[in-house]
């Protein structure tokens, strides 16, 4: 059976498929969502093919929209953010990132948070999973410390057995 992780509200990730080389997964985006904040990814690599409806990507400063059949490499280290504009119509889109690294666990980590993230809910697991999800903003050399403090006494939600 496959796994889903709910990623935000209007977000929901499904794996496909899962090996030490890749995660492929299949994202389904609903309506009227917003953009997540810009990132990077410090050793990963991801593909994005739309599947159905249509995206809005933010990559490197510049902005597409992507339909279906369309699809976008985006190289690790590279900031982006991609989302559902759309006001009525959802979107389902192929995702596949290379290599898998811990991904699934950050995913699976969102979804064991409950309402909707604050910078102090947020910071453990951003702290925890750097290698795979960073913020473009605050700059690493504050981002990094100022994670750490805001994580004291915290940590992110372990794994279920």
């Amino acid at each position: 059976m496959p796994t889903t992780y709910r990623l935000t509200d209007t977000e929901h990730v499904t794996i496909l498929d899962r090996d030490d080389n890749a995660l492929v997964a299949e994202v389904h985006y609903g309506p009227a969502g917003s953009a997540p904040p810009a990132h990077l990814h410090p050793a990963q690599d991801e593909r994005f093919e739309v599947l159905e409806g249509e995206v809005t990507i933010d990559l490197d400063g510049r902005r597409h929209t992507l339909r279906a059949g369309e699809t976008i490499d985006v190289p690790r280290r590279t900031a982006h953010q991609m989302w559902n504009a759309h006001p009525t119509a959802a979107a389902r889109v192929r995702w596949t990132t290379t290599p898998a690294l811990r991904t699934e666990a950050w995913w699976a980590a969102l979804d064991r948070m409950e309402g909707k993230p604050t910078l102090t809910s947020f910071a453990p697991l951003l702290r925890e999973y750097r290698d795979v999800f960073r913020l473009t903003a605050p700059p690493q050399w504050i981002a990094q410390p100022l994670f750490a403090a805001l994580s004291v006494g915290r940590r992110p939600t372990p794994m279920p057995s």
